[in-house]
């Protein structure tokens, strides 16, 4: 059984649990610790710290790069989904670097501001610690204090995928490909703590959302 190394909030995570959930595999959720990675370190045998990864037997698959895409290509692979057509491969690798970059950017912090909500109180201290070494002292209150203009820019980065959907169920045609999963991922770490609804202006992208959520491999087989 395929095993999903994760914490659950990260949009990253999410991004491969919904493909695993779509090809209809049977997997086995571990959750670690945003801040402490000794399993993966483990699994990976000192080569890579972060999550997910995926574990498939004696196979551990983890990303090369920032923009790699290693996992979904494994799995897309594994279950022949069909989610990195060869005529799409340009048009894909442009649209995950913006998906990971704009849409990423604004709702990672956004969904931060309610950290206290959703990290264990154990790890309050490291949390707060990783984030800071990584975007500066009392980040997270500077995010809090800045939610209406991440909401803002969040919308914005929003527009061009609300605009591709207007021909089309999914972002690039009538099946979705790796993109809408990858958008899928960024959407749910930014609506993970519950505060949050997608913009209302959005009304396609609120509808695709809903069918990226429902959707099964089987109706494309």
């Amino acid at each position: 059984m395929i095993e999903l190394v994760q914490f659950p909030w990260s949009p990253f995570c999410i991004v491969q649990r919904r493909i695993l959930e779509y090809a209809g595999a049977k997997f086995k959720i571990i959750n670690v610790p945003n801040t402490e990675r000794s399993l993966v370190w483990k699994l990976t045998k000192g080569r890579y710290y972060g999550a997910p990864i995926i574990k498939d037997g004696k196979t551990v698959v983890f990303e090369t790069d920032d923009n790699s895409q290693v996992i979904g290509k494994y799995l897309d692979d594994k279950f022949q989904l069909g989610l990195f057509p060869r005529e799409g491969e340009g048009v894909q690798s442009i649209l995950w670097r913006c998906i990971e970059s704009e849409v990423e950017g604004c709702g990672f912090k956004l969904n931060d501001v309610y950290w206290q909500e959703f990290v264990p109180k154990s790890e309050w201290w490291a949390f707060v610690r990783h984030k800071e070494r990584k975007f500066g002292r009392h980040c997270l209150e500077q995010w809090q204090n800045q939610q209406a203009q991440l909401l803002e820019g969040f919308a914005q980065s929003l527009l061009p995928f609300d605009e591709m959907l207007l021909d089309h169920s999914f972002l690039l045609e009538e099946r979705p490909r790796f993109v809408d999963f990858d958008l899928y991922g960024m959407l749910g770490n930014f609506l993970y703590s519950g505060h949050y609804d997608l913009p209302a202006a959005h009304s396609r992208l609120k509808e695709w959302h809903g069918r990226m959520t429902r959707i099964r491999s089987v109706r494309f087989q």
